[in-house]
């Protein structure tokens, strides 16, 4: 039985020399396909790759910190190499499953310059 549905996602290119803001892009397209809010997000999900990177995109996009990375985020549960996509999405899953909430968003940066997001919602 599906558990969620993909909404939207999104691909952006961003300045090399700012990567880590990636997911801000990436974040408002996916928004902007779905016709969300920000507000009406229930969870986001951003990738650390360092741990300011988040907080960054966090004050880009305005985004209270007590909707973000809610179950900590990769300097806590780890950062798997060429799984870390994977590792957002089912973390973002599982917590709204665990907390009944409909919406999330997760989102990475890329190294070179792009940003990637995917909005979900449970079914």
């Amino acid at each position: 039985k599906p558990r969620a549905k993909i909404v939207a996602s999104a691909a952006v290119g961003c300045d090399p020399a700012l990567m880590g803001l990636g997911p801000v892009g990436a974040i408002r397209k996916v928004c902007a396909v779905t016709g969300w809010k920000l507000d009406e997000i229930d969870a986001i999900e951003i990738n650390e790759a360092f741990a300011v990177q988040t907080l960054g995109c966090a004050r880009e996009l305005g985004l209270p910190l007590d909707r973000l990375n809610m179950r900590g985020g990769a300097i806590a549960l780890g950062h798997p190499i060429g799984a870390s996509g994977a590792r957002v999405l089912v973390t973002l899953l599982h917590l709204l499953e665990d907390l009944d909430l409909q919406r999330g968003i997760c989102s990475l940066c890329i190294g070179g310059g792009m940003g990637i997001a995917m909005a979900i919602e449970r079914v």
